[in-house]
């Protein structure tokens, strides 16, 4: 690849072009609301706190697709609806039965929701369109994750909220009530978060009147990545990688040692906060309570002590991905599922952009400075 002739380019001509798009402005929206100085997020007036505390994650659903909270009533009637759509039709299961078992399951999450496309009554709408997106997703995980073990698919039931079914068809067995709501408050705190690099690209792809699948199945592309949704399962390779060491395990002198050889450590700072992911903070409680609970005391304890070391050493604070990684281990989730998780819960927040974007549509054309030569002889094959 020829390297980019920025020597010739004085770029203090354009202020306007900033790496990344970092503080440019390209949406106005009401789904939330980021102070990255002081550690705030807010889902449609609503505090993450407050909604952590109380809201469950069909109730956050309403609320990004409506900017307000629902009624008794129309919280009945969206539970109702995400029950009736959880099944998959018989050719996107199949697909799930038979496709490699060894390949990734965002990868297969992501065909799959693209397939979901193929089998939707046109007359519905996009309204009805986001609940199915929201119901399916789980079944989609689950389905796979228990077909690539040799297990037998388990199919969704007509009662319980999205936690406690997805963790129902994960594992055969009704889950109980503590990981049910710890389960809940992960997709909670996950559903929503400004305009990151998903939620742009869903938006840029509704932009050009594409249908809602197809911006979804762009987003989870997107969030594929391990600078954005898959940081959580690097997180949880990490920890697992100090574990082989057995009793010589050391996470402090495992923390400095990366960052002498100035490798990432992931799970750590974040392209907005400069302080404490607020998510981070209701992820830490869950972490030391369910590695109590479940005998991983050890990774609660080298978490907090690569916390402290990456603190005193470069003074970064961990993100949402950080203790998310150890609340998923603790309840026996797969590492290679966690970012399909994050998927599960962050669609309601894909689909509210995408009616938002829908609602006031212009085409996202931003443009980009050419730094490459210009008017360059040609010569012939023979002669290069």
């Amino acid at each position: 690849m020829a390297e980019h002739n920025l020597q010739k380019i004085d770029l203090s001509e354009y202020p306007h072009i900033n790496k990344g798009l970092d503080g440019i402005v390209a949406f106005s929206t009401t789904k939330s609301f980021i102070d990255g100085q002081s550690g705030d997020l807010i889902y449609s007036g609503y505090h993450i706190d407050t909604l952590a505390e109380n809201a469950t994650f069909e109730e956050v659903c309403f609320l990004l697709w409506n900017d307000r909270l629902p009624n008794k009533q129309e919280l009945d009637d969206l539970n109702k609806q995400l029950r009736n759509k959880r099944e998959l039709p018989e050719p996107v299961l199949s697909y799930i039965q038979s496709t490699n078992k060894k390949a990734e399951p965002m990868a297969v999450l992501r065909t799959a929701v693209s397939m979901l496309a193929d089998f939707v009554d046109e007359t519905e709408g996009d309204n009805s369109y986001a609940i199915t997106l929201t119901a399916q997703m789980p079944t989609i995980i689950a389905a796979f994750d228990r077909a690539r073990n040799g297990n037998e698919i388990v199919a969704p039931l007509n009662e319980g909220s999205t936690a406690f079914n997805f963790l129902y068809m994960l594992n055969g067995e009704k889950p109980g009530e503590a990981a049910e709501r710890t389960m809940d408050l992960c997709l909670v705190l996950h559903a929503e978060h400004g305009m990151n690099a998903s939620t742009f690209t869903c938006r840029t792809i509704c932009a050009t009147e594409s249908d809602i699948f197809s911006a979804v199945t762009g987003a989870i592309g997107a969030l594929k990545g391990p600078l954005h949704g898959g940081a959580n399962t690097a997180v949880m390779k990490t920890l697992l990688k100090l574990k082989d060491q057995g009793d010589d395990a050391d996470p402090v002198a495992f923390t400095k040692g990366k960052l002498d050889r100035k490798e990432k450590i992931m799970g750590f700072g974040h392209r907005v906060y400069k302080t404490f992911d607020p998510r981070a903070v209701h992820l830490r409680k869950m972490s030391k309570t369910l590695s109590e609970e479940t005998g991983h005391e050890y990774l609660y304890e080298w978490s907090e002590a690569m916390l402290k070391t990456m603190k005193d050493e470069k003074n970064i604070d961990p993100n949402v991905d950080f203790f998310s990684a150890t609340v998923y281990y603790s309840i026996g989730i797969q590492p290679d599922l966690y970012t399909c998780i994050f998927t599960m819960s962050r669609v309601s927040g894909w689909t509210a952009h995408y009616f938002e974007q829908k609602a006031n549509n212009r085409l996202i054309r931003p443009r980009a400075l050419y730094v490459g030569e210009k008017n360059l002889e040609w010569v012939p094959a023979e002669k290069r």
